[in-house]
C-alpha cells in the first residue's frame, strides 16, 4: 500500500514531518508528500489554481502512484481530497482528512479567507504576508503550535506565486461550491474514510465536521483537544489512529 499526504494553505510537505516520523517508526515506509502548485511547488504557466485545477493536478499525482492507495489530507489538501472523491473516488482505496465541515452545507468561511475571497481586501492581505520578514513569519508559525524547524521549511520552501494562487483558490471555493461538493459526495459511492478530528481546530468547525463523517458514512479519530496542526502536536496519537484505520481495510 502507498500512502499519500497532501498539505495545506499556507504549508508545503514539510508540516508533515513530525508524522512520518512516528509512521516510519511504526513500519510505515512506503509514503509519497505532494506539494500543490504555489504551495512548495512552482505554479506552471496557464494553471488556473481554482479548486477544479487542483483537483486535476492530485488526479494526474495519483495516477503517476503505484496503488492501492491510501490518501491523507489537511487543510486545504482535505478539500482536494473531498474534490476528487466527486470526480475520480476509483484511484483511492481509502481516504483520511481533517476539516471535514469545509463540505459541509452549513460551513462559513473563516474570516482570513472571507478576506481573501473579497477583491482588493484579499489583494492586500497576501501582500502584506508575502512581504513580511521570514524571521516574522517563521515566529509566527512557532506561535500557532509548530515546531522551529519546521515553520523554518515551510517559510524557506513557499513559492513566489503562493499569494496569487491563494487568492484563485479561495475565490473559487466560494459558497455554495463547497456546500454544492458536499452533496455531491452524500450521492456518490465513496471508499473507505476516516475523517481527522481535531477538536480545537479553529479554521474547520469540527463539530459540522463529525456531522459529515456520519452522513458519508466514514469512521472519525478524535483528538481531544488538538487544533489545526494535530500532525505536529500529537504526531504518535495520529500515527497510531491512521495505522489503526488502515488495518481495516481489505
Amino acid at each position: 500500500m502507498t500512502r499519500v499526504f497532501v498539505h495545506g494553505n499556507p504549508e508545503t510537505a514539510a508540516i508533515w514531518g513530525p508524522l512520518l516520523d512516528a509512521l516510519r517508526h511504526r513500519g510505515e515506509s512506503d509514503v509519497v508528500c505532494l506539494s500543490a502548485p504555489g504551495f512548495g511547488a512552482p505554479r506552471p504557466d496557464g494553471f488556473a489554481a481554482s479548486p477544479a485545477s487542483y483537483v486535476g493536478w492530485l488526479t494526474g499525482e495519483l495516477e503517476q502512484v503505484d496503488g492501492p492507495i491510501d490518501l491523507v489530507g489537511h487543510d486545504w489538501g482535505a478539500g482536494h481530497v473531498f474534490g476528487l472523491l466527486g470526480v475520480r473516488p476509483d484511484l483511492i482505496r481509502s481516504w483520511a482528512a481533517d476539516c471535514a465541515g469545509l463540505v459541509h452545507r452549513d460551513y462559513v468561511w473563516h474570516d482570513m479567507a472571507q478576506a481573501w475571497q473579497t477583491p482588493e481586501v484579499g489583494e492586500q492581505v497576501v501582500a502584506a504576508m508575502v512581504e513580511t520578514p521570514a524571521e516574522e513569519r517563521v515566529a509566527m508559525y512557532v506561535g500557532l503550535g509548530i515546531s522551529d524547524p519546521i515553520a523554518r521549511a515551510l517559510v524557506s520552501e513557499m513559492d513566489p506565486s503562493l499569494g496569487a494562487c491563494i487568492l484563485a483558490l479561495y475565490r473559487g471555493a466560494a459558497q455554495p461550491m463547497m456546500a454544492d461538493l458536499g452533496r455531491s459526495l452524500l450521492a456518490a459511492d465513496l471508499p473507505p474514510g476516516l475523517v481527522l478530528d481535531a477538536t480545537n481546530d479553529a479554521y474547520s468547525q469540527p463539530a459540522l465536521g463529525r456531522e459529515m463523517a456520519g452522513q458519508l458514512g466514514a469512521d472519525v479519530f478524535t483528538m481531544e483537544g488538538e487544533g489545526h496542526w494535530w500532525m505536529c502536536s500529537v504526531a504518535d496519537a495520529a500515527a497510531d489512529g491512521l495505522i489503526e484505520f488502515w488495518s481495516t481495510l481489505t
